[in-house]
């Protein structure tokens, strides 16, 4: 909102041309985020402990884990804010990608805040495992049909599906690709949620998520660059470089507070919101493939969870001494920080790979 102010005035003062350019915009957002997080989230912190929003830690995990009860939760509601305030001020809101991905944080996050609430002021386990798949489901769909609706009609490649190291995408009829992105959103929604256990695990990963998607973004959404390295251009895709970018300062700030030892947890309100939005930016740009790359962790958790609920039905035998896999380590005697650096470490290499093999088609 603040972009569309100031940059009407650039005939007049020529160096709000600035402004213009994504790169520009996408470096204050991550800025501004950052610093906002910072601010906002020690007031917010504050008003949790008020609201005694704070955590109960599960019986049936690592006793270690006993100490962190009490620690405020909720702190989603940090991101979301910061995000809302970050993207009026240098996002573009002629671009229905922003609104998409308003429309992702706000019902995820809903869903997580509503999750939150029930545990922390009914007194009960949360929604179900049925109600919350439903509605994330249904908010996945929501999503693909906003999607197909308001993005631009000139671009013939709307139901394309990127290919990693394949210069041509694959085109899937329009039912198929609704069912496949919707399967995305929802998945990655869980898979970030599952992750979220240790302090910083789920943020860390995240915001190299995002830093990878602010390259791509940028990317794809330029001609020649996506000429020159034979990728699926996507001509609304820049926009989301601001947006990826204000995700990162987002993460990076949010840190300050969640890392270990953490002094708030994000709650479902901000790891379904966190999964979510990853897994819809994703379709927007249109690597819902790469992405099972990117976020390779995430998804070694998600199927660690899946791995073992499966041989302990079939064979009433477990796999790991506790799912998701962080716990295991946990479990093996390696200590809380070490597992969290580590699997930053392998995420680092992860984005490095990935940016490397743009170019291999």
């Amino acid at each position: 909102m603040f972009y569309h102010l100031i940059y009407q005035w650039h005939t007049h003062l020529s160096f709000l041309n600035v402004f213009h350019y994504i790169s520009v915009r996408a470096a204050f957002a991550a800025i501004t985020a950052f610093f906002l997080t910072i601010v906002i989230g020690k007031w917010m912190i504050e008003r949790l402990k008020h609201f005694k929003a704070t955590q109960v830690v599960r019986r049936d995990g690592p006793e270690k884990h006993l100490v962190k009860e009490g620690t405020p939760t909720m702190g989603g509601l940090i991101m979301i804010v910061v995000f809302g305030i970050t993207m009026l001020l240098w996002g573009r809101f002629d671009n229905p990608y922003v609104y998409i991905v308003y429309a992702s944080v706000l019902w995820y996050g809903g869903v997580g805040f509503f999750d939150d609430f029930m545990k922390l002021r009914v007194g009960s386990k949360g929604i179900s495992a049925l109600q919350k798949l439903t509605l994330q489901i249904v908010g996945a769909f929501g999503i693909v049909l906003a999607y197909v609706y308001y993005t631009n009609l000139e671009f013939r490649c709307l139901t394309c599906i990127s290919v990693p190291f394949v210069k041509n995408p694959l085109v899937l009829p329009l039912w198929l690709f609704a069912i496949v992105a919707a399967i995305v959103i929802a998945g990655w929604s869980n898979a970030v949620n599952l992750t979220d256990g240790l302090d910083g695990l789920a943020a860390g990963l995240s915001m190299f998520v995002f830093a990878t998607f602010t390259v791509l973004a940028y990317v794809i959404g330029n001609y020649k660059l996506t000429s020159y390295l034979f990728l699926l251009y996507v001509p609304q895709a820049s926009e989301l470089t601001v947006i990826c970018s204000a995700f990162f300062g987002v993460m990076l700030g949010f840190l300050w507070f969640n890392s270990y030892p953490a002094t708030v947890f994000m709650g479902d309100v901000g790891s379904l919101m966190l999964g979510g939005t990853i897994g819809t930016i994703s379709v927007l740009l249109k690597q819902e493939i790469l992405l099972f790359i990117v976020g390779l962790v995430f998804i070694i958790e998600l199927f660690s969870v899946i791995i073992q609920v499966t041989s302990y039905k079939m064979t009433k035998k477990r796999v790991f001494m506790m799912a998701p896999l962080h716990h295991h380590f946990e479990l093996k005697g390696v200590s809380e920080p070490k597992i969290i650096v580590r699997f930053w470490i392998l995420a680092i290499i992860i984005l490095m790979f990935t940016l490397s093999t743009l170019k291999l088609r």
